[in-house]
């Protein structure tokens, strides 16, 4: 199970969603960590990529508008990818990522 930690700033934005915002990012971050174990490439739906002018920094798309991003931290557990999240709202969040 891959482990994770959040920036403040992610929880500031977090505390600023909507129910329905953060139950449909839940259930992006069910089908991330799948992506994760599995070791293979993130699907297609999530659209993952890279942030422009951002080394290591990356975006998970959850919803039409809604973005979050993250990046590789130092592994906690031997062998198990750990996530830091930073930041999460609309496109709005990538002039700060």
């Amino acid at each position: 199970m891959p482990t994770y930690e959040t920036t403040p700033r992610f929880a500031t934005d977090l505390d600023r969603l909507t129910p329905e915002q953060r139950h449909r990012f839940r259930q992006a971050v069910t089908a991330f960590v799948d992506d994760l174990r599995t070791g293979g490439r993130f699907r297609a739906g999530l659209r993952v990529k890279g942030v422009r002018r951002a080394h290591g920094v990356f975006e998970l798309t959850w919803d039409g508008n809604g973005r979050a991003t993250w990046s590789y931290g130092t592994q906690i557990v031997p062998g198990e990818q750990h996530i830091v999240w930073r930041r999460i709202g609309t496109h709005d969040i990538l002039t700060g990522p």
